[in-house]
């Protein structure tokens, strides 16, 4: 077994919050409640840092970190009213 790969499958979530300035943000994690605690204590991502409270608005169901990655990539590039549609398609 290669170190930190058991655990892997899975793991990884694709969220996206809404930011008190009504903006949203996308990220990934392998633990979102930890994550939405640290944007919200402005240690999270720089964007959200001035925008606080954020609010959790969808979240893909487990997935591979490079899955993960690839949908966060794609929803960043989408106009805002179709990225909650796609992250809730992959709940």
């Amino acid at each position: 077994m290669v170190c930190g790969k058991k655990n892997e499958k899975m793991l990884w979530q694709v969220y996206l919050l809404r930011c008190a300035d009504e903006t949203l943000y996308c990220g990934i994690t392998n633990d979102i409640a930890r994550r939405i605690e640290k944007h919200n204590a402005g240690k999270g991502a720089k964007y959200t840092r001035s925008r606080l409270p954020v609010t959790l608005m969808a979240a893909s169901r487990g997935l591979l970190k490079s899955d993960a990655l690839t949908l966060e990539r794609c929803i960043k590039r989408q106009p805002a009213s179709r990225k909650i549609a796609m992250v809730q398609r992959r709940s």
